[in-house]
């Protein structure tokens, strides 16, 4: 008898453990995938951390743009470690199970993050729209301790979210179809009418997604109509690329976000939901550095700085 056999039966009657069953039986499918992953993790990491050290560590990046975009580096660091640890150890090892408690813990973090990180893409539009709107009142109204607040704020909203969801009851088949503990694979496995969870599942995603993103299209509208009244070619190149970056990332998160939360349950398979949650929480988190960093010209001199000054010592 098979391990993920074993461990199916022995909590047939009380689950202590799920495991990953579909998509790690064969060897060579668990080679390709543990090399990627171990890619993209590595890229993550390292290129987030670089963005907190360098905005930390060089005066001329100690800007409230990068305040918050330090924020979203350590958000996205803590995304990506949720998950792909535990999925390279799965993919290396024979036993790919995970304990009800580290699948409850991982469901949580990732219903956490993933709030938080829309507000912060919402207030990061915020900052732009009074950045190139109302640059004589900016220092005014955007001042650290205001983005200090408007930073705690889409963390405590991030932490708060996900609280009233996670009270499920499994008894029957633990074998989740992903690549690790996402909501709607892992409700599927719960006993009793799961109705009043999906219905808050839809209701929170709507509140989740629409509200910040509301604030961002009318952040962007007013930012545009600002920039086409600029006189000077130059000028609405420089607010141009000052917010094509965050709108490329906006778009990335928002969209894949939308996509697996917001769509119909009867449009819902496995295949789609699992390529389209990779997105979000494994792939969007690598590109963040990337957009950020090669078309933040900022950014590109404070690398070139820090390179000098290794190179000198």
């Amino acid at each position: 008898m098979s391990y993920s056999s074993e461990i199916a039966q022995r909590n047939h009657s009380m689950l202590t453990y799920f495991i990953f069953f579909r998509f790690w039986r064969h060897p060579e499918t668990r080679e390709i995938l543990c090399v990627g992953f171990s890619i993209i993790y590595t890229i993550t990491l390292t290129g987030n951390i670089l963005i907190i050290f360098m905005t930390v560590l060089d005066p001329a990046l100690h800007t409230l743009m990068n305040f918050f975009l330090r924020n979203l580096s350590f958000l996205e660091i803590c995304y990506t470690s949720i998950t792909i640890p535990k999925m390279l150890v799965n993919l290396i090892s024979e036993e790919r199970a995970i304990s009800f408690t580290g699948c409850d813990a991982q469901m949580y973090f990732l219903l956490s993050l993933g709030p938080a990180e829309c507000y912060l893409l919402a207030a990061i539009a915020y900052d732009r729209y009074r950045a190139i709107c109302s640059p004589l009142h900016y220092t005014l109204l955007m001042n650290h301790r205001a983005c200090g607040k408007m930073v705690a704020a889409c963390w405590l909203c991030g932490i708060l979210m996900p609280l009233d969801n996670m009270a499920w009851i499994f008894s029957g088949p633990n074998e989740v179809n992903h690549f690790f503990c996402d909501i709607y694979p892992v409700l599927k496995l719960a006993c009793g009418d799961t109705s009043r969870n999906e219905a808050s599942i839809l209701a929170i995603s709507v509140l989740i997604n629409l509200s910040p993103f509301f604030l961002v299209v009318v952040s962007y509208a007013r930012i545009l109509s600002s920039i086409l009244k600029t006189p000077s070619a130059e000028g609405r190149h420089k607010a141009f690329s000052t917010c094509s970056s965050h709108l490329t990332m906006v778009t990335l998160f928002y969209g894949s976000a939308c996509a697996i939360y917001l769509r119909p349950k009867s449009d819902h398979s496995v295949e789609v939901d699992m390529l389209i949650s990779l997105f979000y929480s494994v792939l969007a988190p690598v590109l963040n550095p990337m957009i950020y960093s090669l078309r933040n010209k900022e950014m590109k001199n404070a690398l070139s700085r820090l390179r000098g000054r290794r190179s000198f010592s």
